[in-house]
């Protein structure tokens, strides 16, 4: 019963998905936002983990990742402007 109530509130994207547009139309940069539900804007560990496959596919392609932010509730995180953005950080 838990998991299917954990499946309401996660939805776990692929970098395939996120890049997929951007080498449609050749985009050279890209910029990741979603939303936490739970209104709170702070980065979890999967969504480091995330930003750092996400940092990894760009720079395999050439596309780089410009930031990615979460929002919450009348608020939001930059990764970036976190300090959360090197690669042995996030």
């Amino acid at each position: 019963m838990f998991y299917r109530y954990l499946l309401l509130f996660i939805s776990i994207a692929h970098p395939r998905e996120i890049f997929h547009w951007a080498v449609r139309y050749s985009a050279a940069r890209v910029m990741v936002v979603h939303n936490h539900p739970s209104g709170s804007p702070q980065a979890s560990e999967a969504d480091l983990l995330f930003t750092r496959r996400l940092i990894k596919c760009g720079d395999l392609m050439g596309i780089e990742l410009l930031d990615h932010l979460i929002i919450g509730d009348n608020a939001y995180v930059s990764l970036r402007e976190e300090g959360l953005w090197q690669q042995e950080n996030c």
